[in-house]
């Protein structure tokens, strides 16, 4: 099989297991013209990314890549609170992505507008198989790490806010803190001139390798808890929700990645060799 049929199958196979999830998720739920609001908010996380994709790959750039996927998260549920039970619960989850979207959204763009670039596309922005791949696999990762929180969002059965959402809000809360502490921390580090080629390993990033990811992982298990009480049946496939964001930050890109690119970068380096010996990789931990 050529590269193109395979990255053709693997889009194909992103959308099939999107929608798989979606229709788990819908079980139960809101239906708007016709059809389970949860699977036309899939099909809309789709729609959105080959919308952009089209100029994108015109253009050849990335640029909007990351803002449109904070947009998607944006739409999506506020597609869900319009069409959706309206409950309290679906306010709070819809609150909380929607803060965590904003801050990312214009987190990411304002850096890839000040670097001019985003290397993990170096390689793929001028291949129309691998690039539409990517714009896919954006959808997949939207409708996801949603799915539990769309699933609560347009839940027919419904159950007051309780302790369990109050202990998601709080551990969404220290998520959230972490990431952007982490994000701002690393951003001023690189910032300083002097500090162009070197690594940084003060603040949050002395407690882990990677804190904005922990913060990732732990605000997304969060969500899953406020969304828990009122899942039924088909609905708690969604909670495969945060075991992607983490599958996904550990073992497919996020550390791994970015493990690598440290290692080329710095692995002859007896500060960063030492670094690494004192600092835990995810789970923040007081330096050793």
């Amino acid at each position: 099989m050529n590269a193109t049929v395979r990255e053709i199958a693997q889009s194909a196979a992103a959308v099939a297991v999107a929608l798989l999830i979606g229709w788990a998720g819908s079980r139960a739920g809101a239906v708007a013209f016709g059809m389970p609001v949860v699977l036309l908010c899939v099909i809309a996380a789709f729609l959105i990314q080959w919308l952009v994709f089209l100029p994108a790959w015109h253009f050849r750039t990335e640029r909007f890549f990351d803002l449109t996927g904070s947009l998607t998260y944006l739409s999506l549920v506020g597609l869900a609170l319009l069409l959706g039970n309206g409950h309290d619960r679906s306010l709070l989850i819809g609150l909380l992505v929607a803060v965590w979207a904003v801050r990312l959204g214009t987190f990411l763009f304002g850096r890839v507008s000040k670097d001019g670039h985003d290397r993990r596309f170096e390689r793929i922005r001028n291949r129309f198989s691998t690039f539409f791949l990517t714009w896919t696999l954006q959808g997949l990762w939207v409708s996801l790490t949603l799915a539990c929180a769309l699933a609560a969002m347009t839940a027919n059965h419904t159950e007051p806010l309780g302790p369990l959402a109050a202990a998601g809000a709080l551990i969404w809360l220290i998520g959230f803190l972490v990431e952007t502490v982490a994000d701002v921390q690393k951003s001023r580090f690189r910032a300083r001139p002097e500090n162009a080629d070197r690594f940084i390993q003060s603040g949050l990033w002395a407690w882990s390798r990677h804190p904005n990811y922990f913060g990732e992982i732990l605000l997304w298990l969060g969500i899953a808890l406020i969304a828990l009480p009122v899942l039924k049946g088909w609905q708690y496939l969604t909670l495969v929700s945060p075991l992607f964001v983490f599958l996904l930050l550990t073992r497919i890109s996020g550390v791994n990645l970015l493990e690598r690119r440290a290692d080329r970068a710095w692995g002859g380096d007896p500060d960063y060799q030492a670094y690494k010996t004192r600092t835990s990789l995810l789970w923040p931990t007081p330096p050793g």
